[in-house]
């Protein structure tokens, strides 16, 4: 045990979650000889690979993971959502997700928790003992919660996330080191703050991990030009880890895991574009900008990735789909969906989802009426550009996928078969003796 652990005297049990954004199983137990610590963690404890979510985005992903339920009961469905009645979209943040967070649930019960760079946490919140906002910041100087941290991580010259426009030059050196300088101060905050020694629940993300994949994981996949460097960069992850889990006191659990899987990218797919090449949508300006700008015989819409809304009489202002021909529209679409090829002759996607099946909760009325899964190799976009083509490359080569997701448990006790993302929220709490209402989750204890 820790010094705080040793003075306070309570032996209450304690957890260490750390997110690495965007990580596959495989990616780590294929290659156990380079990334020890993951293989120590799962030699000692359990590991496993793990279902994301519908739509495997982490937008969406971390606040249902970090709230055990899913988009219908989060309010968040990804990147960009729409208010409901209108074709007004906004960019969630952490004020939107609707549901309680596992840490919500930590202070509740009398015990603290140090919340760093969980992506869709702005502004940070001030009823947590320290917070540090991840994904969608606008800065350090607004994403610290209190004074004294962000006057500490300043020193480090802590980012938030990395400059993904470094990752679209041609030479990605200085992506690269920006990606390194990055997860390295990320580490040296996520350390000073556990061996505070102060919290119940420390929980840190390290999401430079997705935007590496983003831009690298092909050339790791299919021996690509910047494969060397991947490798480097995981191995100083691996590492990062094992100092973590060897700075931990005895009653601590610690946890590792990712919001997604990910996969070589071959080809861009503008959904909205292809809507409009198969008449289903239609722009009343040469020159669309946002969703606002379609027109009244318009049938269906999408916003990334891969989600698709009929445009429905009485539930969008120019709604062309009366509601007694819903099902047949939906059922088109979805089959249109499953037939599409891409120009290699492979199928677009896996499955098409029905928001029935996915969604469930007080925010499914703004839920996508279907999402489509992509098959390797497709990343699903939208845009509202008008005429264009369908499929198309772009500076990425890596997206993300719904399996091979990764949860290390460092308990011998757990088990990982047939878990998911919202497994992770009551694992916690079971490692913490916090009680709770089995029902209250999608997902059910791993304890």
């Amino acid at each position: 045990m820790g010094l705080f652990d040793r003075l306070r005297g309570d032996g209450d049990p304690r957890v260490a979650f750390i997110g690495v954004d965007g990580v596959p199983y495989s990616l780590l137990s294929e290659n156990e000889e380079l990334f020890p610590n993951f293989a120590a963690i799962a030699a000692d404890g359990t590991a496993g690979e793990i279902s994301s979510i519908v739509p495997p985005e982490s937008s969406a992903c971390w606040p249902s993971l970090t709230t055990g339920m899913n988009p219908g009961e989060t309010g968040v469905y990804g990147f960009q959502d729409r208010e409901n009645g209108t074709y007004d979209t906004y960019v969630p943040m952490g004020r939107d997700v609707q549901a309680d967070r596992v840490w919500d649930r930590v202070q509740e019960n009398g015990r603290k928790a140090t919340v760093m760079n969980v992506p869709v946490t702005f502004p940070p919140q001030r009823d947590v003992q320290r917070m540090v906002s991840g994904f969608l910041s606008p800065g350090l100087d607004k994403a610290a919660y209190p004074d004294d941290v962000r006057d500490y991580l300043e020193t480090l010259d802590y980012r938030i996330d990395v400059n993904p426009k470094l990752g679209h030059q041609d030479d990605k050196s200085e992506f690269i080191e920006d990606a390194h300088a990055t997860v390295d101060a990320q580490y040296e905050a996520f350390q000073h703050y556990i061996e505070e020694d102060d919290w119940d629940l420390f929980f840190g993300v390290f999401m430079t991990t997705d935007r590496v994949n983003h831009f690298l994981f092909k050339d790791y996949e299919r021996d690509g030009e910047y494969k060397d460097e991947f490798i480097e960069f995981y191995k100083k992850v691996d590492d990062y880890i094992g100092r973590l889990r060897e700075s931990l006191p005895d009653d601590v659990t610690m946890i590792v895991a990712s919001d997604h899987g990910f996969t070589s990218l071959d080809y861009e797919v503008h959904f909205n574009e292809w809507l409009r090449e198969e008449g289903l949508l239609s722009f009343g300006t040469d020159d669309p900008e946002e969703l606002g700008d379609i027109s009244d015989d318009t049938k269906a819409y999408s916003f990334i990735p891969g989600r698709f809304y009929i445009n429905l009489e009485g539930r969008e202002p120019r709604g062309a789909v009366p509601e007694d021909e819903y099902d047949a529209v939906r059922d088109q679409l979805k089959a249109d969906l499953e037939a599409l090829e891409g120009p290699d002759g492979n199928k677009v996607v896996d499955r098409v989802v029905e928001k029935e099946e996915a969604f469930r909760g007080d925010h499914d009325d703004i839920a996508p009426d279907l999402v489509a899964i992509p098959n390797n190799g497709f990343d699903l976009k939208s845009g509202f550009k008008g005429e264009g083509e369908v499929f198309d490359t772009g500076p990425r080569n890596g997206m993300h996928s719904f399996d091979d997701t990764s949860l290390y448990i460092d308990s011998p006790d757990a088990t990982i078969e047939d878990a998911d993302l919202f497994d992770i929220t009551p694992t916690i709490l079971d490692l913490l003796d916090l009680e709770y209402s089995r029902g209250e989750f999608d997902g059910a204890s791993l304890v």
